[in-house]
């Protein structure tokens, strides 16, 4: 049974199997060459590695494609034509400056689709998954849509907040998130004033980003709360602060009496215990095992996953949280290599599509027909259904994203795509080979086709196969001739693909 302290495991316990776990979950996959020269690290160095990523070489923060003026305020030129064409009715000038607006915004459109496939490009390449992964954490916990941004540019602002504290200190990512011009605008913080609190982005601070819902505040801590983010908006694309709309009478939030701004809400809301165990929850389900509601308040949980989160909350409390120890000591933990947390988490489409290429180093065929399949399957980047984001866990599959999971495996290994004539199907050619290439070494010579079954099913479900499932490939590979080539190589690994178990992590 998984044990609910966060005794590191033992070194000698840190094997192959271990570290592709860990390249699994804290990033996106990892080839067997990556999974071994972790595993010659060690525990300690490997974990050092994967969250001090500053150490490690990044990439090139190209956006110089992107343009911060699509979607920018008229000028004061453009203003007054359009003041005088409201005031003389002109019909023509008004459409006129309709059709440039239209225009703008189909451009935009298209800078946000080209946005898209630069992060999915950056998640693929990367040399820091874990920033990437946590990048994706925080999409989804301070969820923002393009939808009601309209502003490809705010988008791609906060994507690159995120990165930037993406180990770093929550309290100050928290600061940064009510001055950042897409949340100001997702959560209408922009028409919070003194004369009329906009309740919004106050509610949600509460009940989805730090607390949790129900966890001990009331209505009118909420209106509180808004008075004091009044006069928290934007000015294009920078956070401004207007005092003349700011609410600075005294306010009464959770008990606590003050002329509080939006930084003192912050400060009072983590500095309560159940903000910790909440964002320790969110971790927990994205990282560890996911079939465990978030349960601050207690409840019909496991005990010692119960008090797992609660130690890390613990921890995370005592370096005023900072999430670098936190990661560190969950990703060295027995609870997190436990078997019973293995394949215990079931893939994004994000995940399905980025771990795949970086394990299995496909080609990356076409990264619109990429993005277009994870939409397919519920999660398109930029796009989240609401500001709870994604449900994750189960609510990943259904029989119709199911029958996508299995098309898209099988389009990167192969290039064919499920509505395309053969003669249409991507050329690039998959060679597989590097994924046994290693077997021979460590079994002394050429291994069984058993053994080479047991290996790819294992290196691709996370976990030790079921014996039955070995049996079914090893008969497969026998009736069609009992090598392992390229092309069985390729058809086996896509007969793992399409099963259930190749949906876990």
């Amino acid at each position: 049974m998984p044990t609910s302290s966060l005794k590191a495991i033992k070194p000698t316990e840190f094997d192959y199997w271990k570290a592709q776990h860990l390249l699994n979950r804290a990033g996106f996959g990892g080839t067997p060459s990556q999974a071994r020269a972790l595993a010659r690290m060690g525990v300690d160095e490997a974990v050092d590695y994967v969250v001090d990523f500053d150490e490690v070489s990044s990439q090139t923060e190209d956006t110089s494609e992107f343009r911060s003026d699509i979607m920018r305020p008229p000028t004061a030129e453009e203003r007054a034509i359009a003041r005088a064409a409201r005031q003389n009715n002109d019909e023509l000038a008004l459409e006129r400056l309709q059709r440039e607006r239209n225009q703008r915004q189909a451009t935009d459109r298209e800078q946000m689709r080209a946005i898209q496939r630069w992060w999915l490009k950056r998640m693929i390449e990367t040399g820091r998954p874990l920033e990437e992964k946590m990048t994706l954490f925080f999409h989804g916990h301070f969820a923002t849509g393009y939808r009601t941004i309209e502003d490809s540019w705010h988008m791609l602002l906060q994507n690159q907040l995120f990165r930037r504290y993406a180990v770093g200190n929550f309290g100050d990512l928290c600061a940064a998130i009510i001055r950042d011009p897409a949340m100001l605008k997702y959560l209408d913080n922009d028409e919070n004033r003194r004369a009329s609190p906009n309740e919004n982005l106050a509610r949600e601070l509460m009940e989805l980003f730090v607390l949790g819902e129900g966890q001990g505040y009331s209505e009118r801590d909420i209106k509180e709360g808004a008075r004091s983010l009044t006069g928290y908006t934007f000015d294009d694309d920078q956070f401004v602060f207007r005092p003349g709309q700011h609410d600075d009478r005294p306010k009464t939030i959770l008990g606590q009496t003050g002329r509080f701004n939006g930084d003192d809400f912050l400060r009072i809301l983590l500095a309560r215990p159940v903000a910790s165990e909440f964002l320790c929850w969110k971790l927990y389900r994205f990282f560890v095992n996911d079939s465990h509601p978030v349960a601050v308040a207690g409840g019909d949980v496991d005990k010692d996953v119960q008090g797992f989160v609660r130690n890390l909350a613990k921890l995370l409390r005592s370096s005023d949280y900072d999430l670098r120890p936190v990661l560190k000591a969950l990703f060295r933990s027995e609870h997190f290599h436990d078997p019973a947390n293995m394949a215990a988490l079931i893939k994004s489409p994000v995940q399905l599509v980025v771990q795949s290429i970086r394990s299995l180093r496909t080609p990356v065929r076409s990264l619109s027909a990429l993005l277009s399949a994870c939409d397919l399957m519920g999660q398109d980047l930029f796009f989240p259904p609401n500001v709870k984001g994604w449900d994750g866990g189960r609510a990943w599959i259904n029989t119709a994203t199911f029958f996508v999971r299995q098309n898209v495996v099988v389009y990167l290994l192969t290039g064919r795509r499920p509505d395309q004539y053969s003669w249409e199907e991507n050329s690039d050619v998959y060679d597989a080979t590097h994924l046994v290439e290693h077997l021979a070494e460590s079994s002394g010579g050429r291994p069984s086709t058993p053994e080479t079954v047991a290996y790819l099913l294992r290196f691709m479900l996370g976990a030790e196969p079921r014996p039955e499932r070995i049996e079914r490939i090893v008969e497969f590979v026998n009736q069609t001739g009992g090598t392992f080539d390229n092309d069985r190589l390729v058809a086996t690994l896509s007969l793992i693909g399409a099963m259930p178990e190749h949906q876990l992590c």
